[in-house]
């Protein structure tokens, strides 16, 4: 495991900041609130899903190479329960992240004041697809997650991987899991992405079981369940793996 400096820290800040900032934006124009009126409004789940993709892309692209490209403290526990990434650099990473998701969803709000607050500035709820149910809005998000670090653990942590494809295929994981799953949970996938929009509306809702203890549950599966099956039996006596940057 490399030591992480101070370089890291800010990339993680600035990557989740643009993360949330980008996908709060998308979320605020795109995903109109049901009224009397229009009560089961339009909402163009593919150019969310898309935003995704992009955003994610071009922030792997950039910052990998610097911090790991984490923006997501799920990931950053997994691959501090691989030994990727010491613990007190863990730590400082998801402060960074949380910091970053905050000032990422306080920039949505200063930019759209109006146009944001009937989605509370990005922040994901469980939808009446579900009934509003935390449960199934608990596996929707760990189902979510899973498949994100799936795909980060076996295009960018794998010493096998083809890892020029990595930033393309980890977004269009999570870019694919909003496009399918979005309608039932908002897709936060992420627990710096739901902190941030929810503490700057104060629309708590669920944080706790479904935005944080779902993701960090989907993405410890993921990660030891691809590490034990598929990288540990061909590791012949090698420990650990390579970081993602």
């Amino acid at each position: 495991m490399e030591d992480r400096g101070p370089a890291a820290y800010i990339a993680e800040f600035v990557g989740t900041l643009l993360l949330v900032f980008f996908i709060c934006a998308a979320v605020s124009l795109y995903g109109p609130e049901p009224s009397p009126v229009n009560p089961n409004p339009f909402v163009d789940f593919g150019v969310i899903g898309l935003v995704h993709v992009l955003v994610l892309f071009v922030l792997i692209q950039t910052l990998a190479v610097v911090s790991g490209a984490h923006f997501n403290p799920a990931v950053t526990v997994a691959l501090t329960a691989l030994r990727q990434i010491k613990l007190p650099d863990a730590a400082i990473y998801i402060v960074a992240q949380l910091a970053g998701a905050v000032a990422g969803a306080l920039l949505t709000k200063a930019i759209l004041l109006d146009e944001g607050n009937a989605e509370n500035y990005g922040a994901p709820a469980i939808t009446n697809v579900v009934d509003g149910a935390a449960f199934p809005g608990m596996v929707v998000e760990a189902l979510g997650t899973f498949f994100l670090l799936w795909a980060i653990i076996g295009v960018a942590v794998h010493p096998r991987a083809a890892k020029d494809w990595a930033a393309f295929a980890i977004g269009g994981a999570l870019g694919m899991g909003v496009m399918v799953l979005a309608p039932i949970t908002g897709a936060g996938f992420n627990p710096a992405r739901s902190f941030g929009p929810m503490l700057v509306s104060g629309a708590w809702d669920d944080f706790l079981f479904v935005y944080l203890f779902g993701p960090l549950l989907g993405a410890l599966v993921a990660a030891l369940v691809y590490f034990y099956v598929f990288v540990q039996p061909g590791k012949k006596g090698e420990r650990g793996m390579t970081p993602v940057g």
